[in-house]
Parts: structure tokens; C-alpha cells; sequence
């Protein structure tokens, strides 16, 4: 599956800028390499969407401006493009239309924790409904 290894390597990525642990880059070779990086998995997902996509286009946007100069604008700049990559991942991810397929057919989403929670107190109450609906010997 090489759309989930794209997706992959780009979440790691943008794990690195954007995780609530990881610190800023201290320097500004580590901004490069960082802006570098994402530019690559930008073009990588952005191969695998359709042209014309609005988080292709923003990403793809940030992607041909140039690292500003000083500390903070350099480091927001990484922000921006990191959040724009984390978009176009998750559309990707979503199986958006696009000129790759890589699965045929509908895809399910994946139900969220609540959802799963909800179907459990459910059945549980079903059964204690059950339970005690049930005469005693």
C-alpha cells in the first residue's frame, strides 16, 4: 500500500512540528530541513489527489513561497505549512477523488470512541433489560 506509507512518513513529519512534546527548531537549518521535507511529502500526496483540490492548492501555495527571514516568521511559516501537509494527508486518508485508486469501491469510515462507547452501553442495557425480563425458577 503505498498511499499509507506516504501518509505515514508524512504524519511522522508533521508529528515533529506540530506535536504538543516536540520543541522548536533551534536553528535555522533545522527549519530548512523541515520545510524541505514536507515540501517532499506535499508533492508526494499531491500525486496522488486529484488537480484542483483546495488543500492541495494551499499546500501547494506555501510550498512555493520562500522561508521568511528571522526567527518567528520562519518558524510560523513551518506552522502553516506543516497544518496545510496534515490537511492534504487527511484528505488523502480519506480516500478523496483523485487519479489514483488505490481500493475499489466505498470506504467506511472508522467509527469514533463515542460511537463505539454508545453501541456497548446499548448491548449492556439490552441485556439487563433482558435479564430481568426473564421469570425466576
Amino acid at each position: 500500500m503505498p498511499t499509507r506509507d506516504h501518509v505515514v512518513a508524512a504524519s511522522e513529519t508533521v508529528t515533529l512540528v506540530l506535536g504538543e512534546d516536540s520543541p522548536l527548531p533551534e536553528s535555522a537549518a533545522d527549519v530548512e530541513d523541515l520545510v524541505r521535507l514536507l515540501r517532499g511529502h506535499v508533492a508526494q500526496l499531491g500525486a496522488q489527489t486529484a488537480p484542483g483540490i483546495p488543500a492541495l492548492l494551499r499546500a501547494q501555495r506555501l510550498c512555493s513561497d520562500s522561508v521568511p527571514e528571522g526567527y518567528v516568521p520562519s518558524r510560523v511559516y513551518l506552522v502553516r505549512l506543516a497544518e496545510a501537509t496534515q490537511e492534504l494527508m487527511a484528505h488523502v486518508e480519506r480516500g478523496g477523488p483523485g487519479p489514483i485508486s488505490v481500493q475499489g469501491g466505498r470506504r467506511w469510515r472508522k467509527p469514533t470512541v463515542n460511537v463505539l462507547r454508545g453501541a456497548v452501553f446499548a448491548l449492556a442495557l439490552a441485556c439487563l433489560v433482558f435479564a430481568a425480563s426473564v421469570p425466576r425458577t
